[in-house]
């Protein structure tokens, strides 16, 4: 059995085969089975649901998953009424030649294409579940997170000009109109909608297997959920919130409830078997808090601050391989080092161990931390002279920055910083190589004077002579406890990306099997932007919605109940202990 080493993941088991089991094994039946109720899942149930579908969605705990946590950023251009509210004439073709940068082939450009072509119609399709959006802009339009006020921004890199496309660059960042960090009240849109719909809701229920028929067709699920208002599934709740809100603050208390929540589900879990008529869709994030799998295929990752919530397991990428499913990327993380706010950081420079530049400082942060980890082991320095760290102390101070943003910027500043006369001297202290910053300063000073172009390709904006001592370093690396770097994985199943089926190790499709959002490849897969995300489990869960119910216009074949040629008989043999066995 694929038994995890590591307590707090779900166990997910090999594939139930359907000759084992008689109808009236079958604890509930529908027509599309959502495996996680996060964004992309409820978006997902949603479209299917439209279609006329008997929906059933499953999640682990109560839904909304990392999405309820995220800042509730949507990335949608091309020319929504926000942007144009705002004053930016925006197209789908500009917004592709930006994408087209940041995703570097990981879709293919029709794919692509089309995901800028449906931006805007999406967002007034979460606008017509509810959701709210805005054009208000922040002062200069570039935040790692607009204040309260502020929805609409640029969410990535389309102000660096070795980023851009040819058109003038436009704000595609939209925020949900809330107050505070925006997932939870996007999600709370969505599963309202979800409920209204009628799609039904199994919570406290985690997947653990696959049910397949006798060609490899995925037609069903085995679920195990705590007993619906039971003393252990409230203490289960009650540990699972508590860890979600401390993450920030104690990792390591919280890696020790998500173990006591795992405790739970296997000594009181209930085995219960769906069946899916039409398919199954996993959609349960992705893997950033599973350590076997970080330690596997991306372990210069292992000391980054997690980004995400407890179902991040990877339990719908090991549901999906359980039958034979092909999976990409999954080395691919998104490690986000934000220098802004303070809006005057990115006029420093980031040098390495030995005191060398290695980026562009005006960088989106997760271009920023991508380099940072994969090449620099994680470690780096920021660095400010006398004049830039009194500024930026001062924007920090007085900036109206969010908490989240200020503090950390602070104590970086005031707690955690090395401290020369010279530029030498600071380089001593830091144990760098002599002479290797000074020459980092020089060469960056002369940029700044105009003397020479910058070899980073550094916009004159961001451009500040740094020469008036002392010098500072502020220390920026993955193990800085009072600067955490955060990181959340990207890599995931491969779909076809007509309609989001999963494909096996061969390229072809996994009958009945569907995935969207981070548990897929997608338009996030390659490198992370603000409300790419989010975006894209719109989009790949109204895919995989559509094509569960048969509304699948590229693919080959129609969708058909895969019970009708299949059905076991009732006299059937039952595999010895399902479906009510107990495993831990």
């Amino acid at each position: 059995m694929n038994r995890p080493r590591t307590a707090s993941n779900t166990e997910i088991l090999p594939p139930l085969h359907l000759d084992r089991l008689a109808d009236r094994d079958w604890d509930q039946s529908c027509d599309v089975l959502v495996i996680g109720w996060g964004a992309a899942g409820a978006c997902a149930a949603l479209e299917a649901r439209s279609q006329g579908a008997e929906v059933i969605v499953a999640d682990r705990f109560t839904g909304g998953g990392a999405s309820a946590k995220s800042g509730g950023v949507v990335y949608a251009g091309g020319g929504t009424r926000q942007q144009q509210d705002a004053g930016f004439s925006d197209t789908p073709q500009a917004m592709f030649d930006y994408l087209k940068h940041e995703t570097r082939g990981v879709i293919s450009d029709d794919t692509l294409r089309k995901f800028c072509d449906d931006s805007a119609d999406n967002l007034r399709w979460l606008e017509g579940h509810g959701a709210r959006y805005a054009h208000s802009m922040p002062a200069g339009g570039k935040t790692s997170y607009p204040a309260d006020g502020y929805f609409l921004y640029y969410s990535g890199n389309e102000l660096v000009p070795s980023h851009g496309g040819e058109q003038p660059p436009a704000p595609r960042g939209h925020r949900t109109v809330g107050k505070g960090q925006c997932g939870a009240v996007l999600y709370g849109h969505l599963k309202d909608a979800c409920l209204r719909a009628g799609v039904q809701p199994l919570l406290q229920t985690a997947a653990r297997r696959l049910v397949v028929d006798d060609t490899g067709r995925v037609v069903g699920a085995q679920l195990w959920r705590l007993p619906p208002g039971s003393r252990e599934a409230r203490e289960h709740a009650r540990l699972a919130a508590r860890a979600e809100r401390w993450q920030n603050f104690a990792p390591g208390y919280c890696d020790r409830l998500r173990q006591k929540i795992s405790q739970l589900e296997r000594d009181h879990g209930q085995p219960i078997l769906v069946r899916a008529r039409r398919g199954v869709i996993l959609s349960t994030g992705g893997f950033i808090f599973n350590r076997d799998l970080i330690r596997e295929h991306a372990p210069k990752f292992r000391r980054n601050f997690k980004v995400g919530a407890t179902g991040c397991d990877g339990s719908g990428l090991r549901l999906g391989q359980s039958v034979g499913a092909q999976s990409e990327r999954l080395s691919r993380v998104s490690a986000w080092r934000f220098i802004n706010p303070p809006f005057c950081w990115p006029k420093g420079i980031v040098v390495n161990a030995q005191g060398q530049r290695f980026c562009n400082e005006e960088v989106y942060g997760a271009t920023l931390g991508q380099p940072l980890c994969e090449e620099q082991g994680g470690q780096a320095w920021l660095v400010l002279d006398a004049r830039l760290r009194k500024q930026a102390i001062r924007q920090a101070l007085f900036g109206g920055y969010w908490w989240f943003q200020s503090l950390p910027a602070l104590a970086l500043m005031l707690l955690k910083v090395r401290k020369g006369e010279n530029p030498d001297r600071l380089a001593q202290v830091c144990g760098m190589q002599s002479g290797e910053l000074s020459g980092s300063l020089q060469a960056y000073n002369a940029a700044a004077r105009g003397e020479a172009a910058d070899v980073f390709g550094k916009s004159e904006s961001s451009r500040q002579v740094l020469d008036k001592g002392p010098f500072y370093a502020c220390n920026i690396s993955v193990d800085n406890p009072v600067f955490p770097l955060g990181a959340l994985t990207l890599g995931g199943l491969t779909v076809d990306e007509n309609n989001g089926a999963v494909l096996d190790d061969n390229g072809r499709r996994i009958a009945g099997l569907y995935s969207a959002g981070r548990t897929a490849i997608g338009v996030a897969s390659h490198l992370y932007i603000s409300g790419l995300s989010l975006a894209d489990c719109v989009f790949s869960g109204r895919r995989a919605g559509r094509a569960c119910t048969g509304i699948d216009r590229n693919a080959d074949h129609s969708v058909a109940d895969p019970l009708v040629s299949h059905q076991a008989s009732a006299g059937a043999p039952i595999e010895q202990g399902l479906p009510h066995e107990r495993t831990c």
